[in-house]
This record gives structure tokens, C-alpha cells and sequence, in this order.
């Protein structure tokens, strides 16, 4: 059954991958379609950034909810075909707006919608990993998952564009919608019999599974889970909801505005910028690979609780330093180093989080991860609006400093973190 496991997660770094590239295309057009060529400015596209971040951050807590209720599998379904279809009509909105202004408010209620279809992604592939891992492998299966997520985005600058300069923006956004409903489609097919369809109240799993699944999802629940509502209580889980609240406020500054800040304030021509992007965001993702894979090797030397403190201070710490050193710099060859380095270091830290969120969720571990997202995307939303008008004070070196800061202080939270052992 380990290759039919493999498969599993496969198929979900796919998912990742291309939920994150349409997730992500709304910047590449903003940097170089919205903010320049059709007048809307910079803070009001920070806003459209923070509308699909405040509705995802709203409805993470019913995701994780639904995640629990109807299983992993259809929660990812349903995500890819409402995604997809609010992509469309992102593109779509480009054919009907004829001003700067009705572009700006269509964006803001689409973007937010689309917000609210995007919640079960990560806390609904964390759940299928529970299900489908042993406890020694899931943190290399988080942090591959992960990976594919920082794929997506690496290929979305390049890809993206392309598909601008080729099609028109407006049919970027129709083609790359229609890839994620098609993809979603296709995981339906492959991926839903394999896995739970729901869980019980007795923490059994509904039809739909194989006899492997059935006793890796009894181990991965344990006897002594908490319930929905006792779990909000653990200290566990709000250190780690507040630590990857600071993770995510320097995670999503390079994901939304770190294009800008090559083409506008380094000058770098558009191509150029778009694959130093690119560059930068694939190494974030195979620090998240390398990372996941590290931490099971890791915590079998040290224990659960060093073994994961130390993958987090490291990679949280060296992301900030190196941050730090890319701010401070001026040629696009040295930034860009840095920066790979920055996120590199940082992706390490991603298979941590949610492992260690299942772990303390147990049956509720949909809820738990959707939990420990809502702080990530608390600092992540912040994120977005706050650089720019950071920038106008203390210049975009500053703010982006200030996010190195932010993150560093954020990984030393692990010091009062203390994991529950995986059954």
C-alpha cells in the first residue's frame, strides 16, 4: 500500500502547485497590467491582495470544520471547482469593466470570493496526510505538498506572464482557471477512492477507504483527542498559530510584492524580473522538501520536540539574517542570491507547522490546521497593505527588514512550544 500512500501525495503537491499558480497570477497581473497600464495604484492593488486574504482568513475555521465532516477528499474537489470558476471570472471582469475604478471594486468582490473557496486547501491536504502517512513520514509528506505549492508560484512568474504577452491577460486568468477545475476533476477520479469520505464522532472513517488507510487514519486520530471545542483551549496551539502568524507576514510580502519591488524600486526589466522570481520561489520550495524530509530524520535523532525546534529555529532564523543581507543590497545577481537563500531557509520550517498542528488536532486535526492558518493568514493579510505604506516612510528596504524581523522573532515562540508525541 506505500505506493498507493505515495500517490496520494503526489497528486496533492499537483493540487498545490496549481491552486497556488492561479492563487498568485492576480500579482503578476498587478505588477505588470494593473498597477502600470490601467491606472489602479499600488495601495488600492494591495487591497484587492488583502480581500481574497480576509474572506480565506474568515472562512478557515468552517473549512476546517467541513474538512472534518465530509473528508479531505471532497473538501480538495470542491476547492478546485470553485477556485477555477473565480478565476474565470477574474479574466472576464477585464471584457465588461471600462474604467480604472469599476476594474478596482469588480476585483475586490472576486478576489474575496475567491478567498473563501481557497480555505480547504492546506488545512484539507494536511488531513489527507494523517489519513494516509505514518506518523515517522509526515512531515517529509507536509513539506512535499508544500513544495508543490512554491512550484506553482516559482512557475506562475514566467508562466504567467507568458500567457499574458501571448493571450491577453484576461485569457491568462480564463486558461489558468480552467486548468484547475480540469485538475480537480482529475483528482475526483484518482485520488477520492483511496480516502476517507468523513469522519464519525467516534473517530472512525466513513466508506470509501482502503483497510490500510482505515488503520493509518485509527492511528493518526489516537484515544485521547481533543474535541472540536477543548482544542481551542490548548496553549500548544496558540503558540504555533502565533508563530506562523509571523511566518506568514514575511511569506506573503514576497509573495505579492516582491516582483514590484525588482521591476520598480531594483529597475530590473519585466523578464528578468520574472525569473528571478522564479528562481527565488523554487528555492523556497525545495527548502520545504528538504525541510519535511529533515525534520523525520532529525526528530529520530533528537525527539519530537527538539527535532522540530531545531528545523524552526534554523530555518527561521537563517530566513531572517540572509533576508537582512538582501535588503541591503543593490545588484539584482547578489539580491536574488539572498533572497534564495532567505526563503529557502524559511521553506524549511512549512512540513513542521502542519504536522505538528495535526498532531495536536487529532480527529479534529482539519479544524487544528485550519486554526493555526488563520494566524498565518492574520500576518499574511497585514502583509499586503502594510509594505507599501511602509515603503512611503522607511523605503522598501525598511519594510521588507522589518518583515526579516518579524519572522526571526517568530521562530524563537518554538522555545515555548512543546509537540504532543505522534501515536
Amino acid at each position: 500500500m506505500s505506493g498507493s500512500r505515495w500517490r496520494i501525495i503526489v497528486l496533492l503537491m499537483g493540487f498545490a502547485a496549481i491552486g497556488h499558480f492561479n492563487r498568485v497570477g492576480i500579482s503578476v497581473a498587478g505588477d505588470e497590467m494593473f498597477i502600470p497600464q490601467l491606472g489602479i495604484p499600488e495601495t488600492r492593488m494591495g487591497w484587492v491582495y488583502t480581500a481574497f486574504l480576509i474572506v480565506y482568513t474568515i472562512g478557515m475555521l468552517p473549512a476546517g470544520w467541513l474538512i472534518d465532516r465530509i473528508g479531505a477528499a471532497r473538501a480538495l474537489t470542491l476547492f478546485g471547482l470553485t477556485m477555477g470558476t473565480f478565476v474565470i471570472m477574474t479574466g472576464a471582469l477585464g471584457w465588461v469593466a471600462d474604467t480604472p475604478g469599476s476594474l478596482w471594486i469588480g476585483l475586490l468582490v472576486i478576489r474575496g470570493l475567491a478567498g473563501a473557496c481557497n480555505a480547504p486547501l492546506h488545512p484539507g491536504a494536511a488531513h489527507a496526510v494523517s489519513d494516509v502517512m505514518p506518523a515517522d513520514r509526515r512531515a517529509t509528506a507536509n513539506g512535499m505538498i508544500t513544495a508543490g505549492a512554491l512550484i506553482g508560484i516559482a512557475c506562475c512568474y514566467p508562466a504567467f506572464g507568458w500567457l499574458m504577452d501571448t493571450l491577453t491577460w484576461q485569457w491568462a486568468f480564463v486558461v489558468s482557471g480552467s486548468m484547475l477545475i480540469a485538475y480537480s476533476l482529475l483528482w475526483r477520479l484518482l485520488a477520492s477512492p483511496s480516502l476517507p469520505h468523513a469522519t464519525s464522532a467516534t473517530g472512525t472513517a466513513s466508506t470509501g477507504e482502503t483497510e490500510s488507510t482505515t488503520k493509518t487514519t485509527s492511528a493518526a486520530k489516537g484515544t485521547d483527542s481533543p474535541s472540536a471545542w477543548s482544542l481551542l483551549r490548548q496553549r500548544n496551539l496558540w503558540l504555533i498559530t502565533l508563530s506562523y502568524a509571523a511566518y506568514g507576514y514575511f511569506q506573503y510580502l514576497f509573495f505579492y510584492w516582491m516582483g514590484y519591488y525588482f521591476k520598480e524600486v531594483l529597475l530590473v526589466p519585466a523578464e528578468e524580473a520574472r525569473w528571478a522570481s522564479f528562481w527565488i520561489m523554487l528555492a523556497m520550495g525545495a527548502g520545504m522538501a528538504i525541510g519535511g524530509l529533515s525534520t523525520d530524520a532529525v526528530c529520530g535523532r533528537l525527539g519530537t520536540t527538539w527535532g522540530r525546534r531545531a528545523i524552526v529555529l534554523t530555518g527561521m532564523g537563517l530566513g531572517a539574517v540572509f533576508g537582512l543581507f538582501a535588503v541591503n543590497m543593490t545588484d539584482l545577481t547578489s539580491v536574488a542570491v539572498c533572497l534564495a537563500i532567505s526563503m529557502g531557509a524559511t521553506g524549511m520550517v512549512e512540513g513542521v507547522f502542519w504536522t505538528t498542528a495535526t498532531d495536536i488536532g487529532g480527529k479534529s486535526r482539519g479544524l487544528a490546521g485550519a486554526f493555526m492558518n488563520t494566524g498565518g493568514n492574520v500576518g499574511g493579510l497585514m502583509s499586503p497593505v502594510l509594505t507599501p505604506i511602509m515603503a512611503e516612510q522607511i523605503g522598501w528596504p525598511g519594510s521588507i527588514a522589518v518583515a526579516c524581523v518579524i519572522s526571526g522573532v517568530g521562530g524563537l515562540v518554538w522555545f515555548f512550544i512543546n509537540p504532543p508525541q505522534p501515536d
